[in-house]
Parts: structure tokens; sequence; C-alpha cells
């Protein structure tokens, strides 16, 4: 199995005295000067910390590169009326070439549901609405005629070729949407113990559902920062049948970050 290295675009400041917000033009060229396979946009309409807007920053990314993937991580879909993520989600797909992969999520607690009251979208309702969101997604993204949840049938158009879904959360929940509507699951995960057990799980619930074993993309944390030792626990996470691994930079020196993942990449 290959392992693809991807990294996070500067677009938020979770901590106000490391903050990476950071030029999304020069990190997406210097990113695929690198060689890197993949960079990624957290969303979120209001944040414990500022952050920009996904959509317009893989936008941003895709304009200036050529070659390599762009990424949500993870878009709450639940957040947008469906019809117009699609839209956005199948002209990014086609103005990238074809690079997008979206990951969806339902939200992290820990931003609170002040986004949501703002979007007027129920956050207490998130999980059920995306659901039924990812169920009419490769429909509405593709151009097909699509039956919403209210009944109305709609066909966007041109529509795209469908970009791979993966479904985000570290919940059993999680794993079940993913292997019901995606092409993969996206985790956030730091002990390689607890993923092998998660990844057991999600393949069964993928084989239940009588699908092929699914991807798994992990945003990894706590890597050591000694390159032989990050490549070593990157070879674990590949072992265990991980495709894909996300580095977050920190610090204003987002630089450092991805030359680092780099180097992490070239030892694999």
């Amino acid at each position: 199995m290959t392992m693809e290295i991807g990294v996070i675009l500067p677009t938020s400041t979770p901590d106000p005295e490391r903050p990476i917000l950071g030029d999304v033009r020069a990190s997406a060229r210097f990113a695929e000067e690198l060689g890197l396979d993949s960079i990624w946009s957290t969303d979120h309409l209001i944040a414990s910390a500022p952050m920009l807007d996904s959509t317009v920053t893989l936008a941003t990314a895709a304009a200036v590169t050529d070659r390599i993937g762009i990424g949500y991580n993870v878009l709450l879909l639940a957040l947008r009326p469906v019809a117009w993520a699609a839209k956005q989600i199948s002209t990014l797909q086609t103005l990238s070439g074809n690079r997008l992969v979206v990951g969806v999520g339902t939200g992290n607690p820990a931003h609170g549901d002040i986004g949501w009251r703002a979007a007027g979208a129920s956050y207490a309702d998130r999980g059920r609405r995306t659901d039924e969101a990812l169920r009419v997604l490769p429909g509405l993204v593709t151009g097909q005629p699509t039956t919403l949840a209210d009944g109305l049938e709609v066909t966007l158009e041109p529509g795209s070729s469908l970009p791979p879904i993966l479904v985000g959360g570290n919940s059993t929940r999680a794993r079940r949407r993913a292997a019901t509507y995606g092409a993969g699951w996206i985790t956030i995960q730091s002990d390689p113990e607890q993923l092998a057990k998660d990844i057991a799980e999600l393949q069964e619930f993928a084989e239940q559902r009588e699908r092929a074993p699914l991807s798994v993309t992990v945003l990894a944390v706590g890597l050591s920062s000694d390159v032989s030792a990050a490549a070593a626990q990157v070879s674990t996470y590949a072992a265990q049948g991980v495709s894909r691994v996300v580095t977050l930079p920190t610090g204003a020196d987002w630089q450092h970050g991805y030359e680092f993942a780099a180097k992490v990449r070239a030892l694999l």
C-alpha cells in the first residue's frame, strides 16, 4: 500500500500566541513543490478560534497548483443547504481537474453551537441532517435528478465526477456512517492500538453492507519531532491499513512543518 502524506493549510489560529494563519497561495505552491500529496482546509462558520472559509481557501489553492490533491478536513455538510454545498463541490472538482477529496463531519463539540445558530441550522439535529445530505450528495454533485428530503426533485447542471467522500469522526456512529455513505473514513488519532480497533469495526460495518474495505485517512497528532521516529509511526499506521496521513503544522512556521512532512514521506 502506498502511503500518501498531506498537510493542513495555514487557515486558522488555534493558539493566539502561536498563530498559523498564512498565505494560502504560497503554502499551496510550497506543498506541491515539496512533492506532498494533498493539502487540506478546516471548516467552521464560527469556531473557537479565527478560521478562513474552507471553500474559498480550496479554490485559491487549486488555482495556483496543478498536481496536488485538495481536500475538506472536514466539511460541515449539515451547516449548509445540501444543494448549495453540492454546487460548490462539483465546481471545485471541475475547476481543480478532479483533484478534490470531500471529508464530511458533524462538527467538534469543542466549538459549541454558535456557528450553527448563526447559520439558522440545527445543532441538535446535525447527525440526522448529515445522513440525509450524504444520501443525496452523489446525485447532486454528478448532475443527476435527485429528490431532496422535502420531496423536491432537482438537477444541478453541469455536474462533475464524484470526488471521494470521506466521513469524519472518532465515534462508532461516525464509522457506521462512513460504511453506509462514504468511500473512506477520516479520523484524528494518536493511539495506534485504539486505531486498530476502530479500523476493524469500520471494515466490519462495511462488510455487513456488502461493501469493499474503506480507505482510512488519519489526521496525525502526537507525531515525534524526530523525522526517523515519525516515519516509523506513519509506517505503523500503514501496516494497520491507513492509506493517507495528514499532518498539522504548529506555530507560525508552517514552512518547517511542511518540510518535516516531506522528509517523513521520503523515508516511507
